[in-house]
């Protein structure tokens, strides 16, 4: 049976759920795997709830529909965890990623995450440090590298470098890398 690794992204509209999704679905291309990475639209505006989705196998992937039973959750609002089941569809085991300056602990704790691996990451406040912006999705991307082991961190940063390199500045793009690698470095679990 083909193991396809499955990923959701909540997010509000402008936090950059969206391009996480593919640019974590680029750098599983880097290393010759198959992926798949696409938003549930419907009529979000910026700061209202929205869905991505990442896929990545080592076989070509055969599946066309939103995913159902994630096996990594990344939530880009911890807002959200009020607001939206953020754990629908998942099963023991399943990893959640949140962006919180709150200890994994305290967060494993609540309704809703029992049987789940909650991590934490201060996402916002490394993109504040870094990128000067409130976007967290860089650190995030950097946190599942290093929770998952899909893919090295070098990898990242190498798409990191490449995709944003094409739009912004090399003051941007290192900024972004300094975000990917503190995600990385400060991601911890319950």
């Amino acid at each position: 049976m083909q193991q396809v690794t499955e990923i959701r992204w909540h997010a509000r509209g402008g936090q950059g759920a969206v391009t996480a999704a593919k640019m974590t679905a680029e750098v599983a291309l880097s290393q010759d795997k198959y992926f798949q990475a696409f938003p549930e639209y419907g009529p979000e505006r910026s700061g209202a709830p929205i869905v991505a989705f990442t896929r990545i196998s080592d076989e070509p992937i055969q599946i066309y529909s939103a995913i159902e039973h994630p096996g990594y959750v990344l939530v880009l609002d911890p807002t959200l965890l009020d607001a939206v089941d953020v754990t629908a569809g998942t099963g023991n085991g399943a990893v959640v990623i949140i962006n919180s300056e709150e200890d994994a602990g305290a967060l494993a704790a609540r309704a809703g995450m029992e049987g789940k691996q909650v991590y934490t990451v201060p996402a916002t406040r490394i993109a504040l440090e870094t990128i000067g912006r409130a976007i967290p999705n860089t650190p995030l991307i950097g946190a599942l590298a290093k929770v998952s082991g899909i893919f090295p961190l070098e990898g990242v940063l190498d798409e990191v470098k490449t995709s944003l390199g094409k739009k912004f500045s090399d003051e941007v793009v290192g900024a972004n890398l300094d975000a990917v690698r503190r995600g990385y470095e400060e991601v911890a679990g319950s």
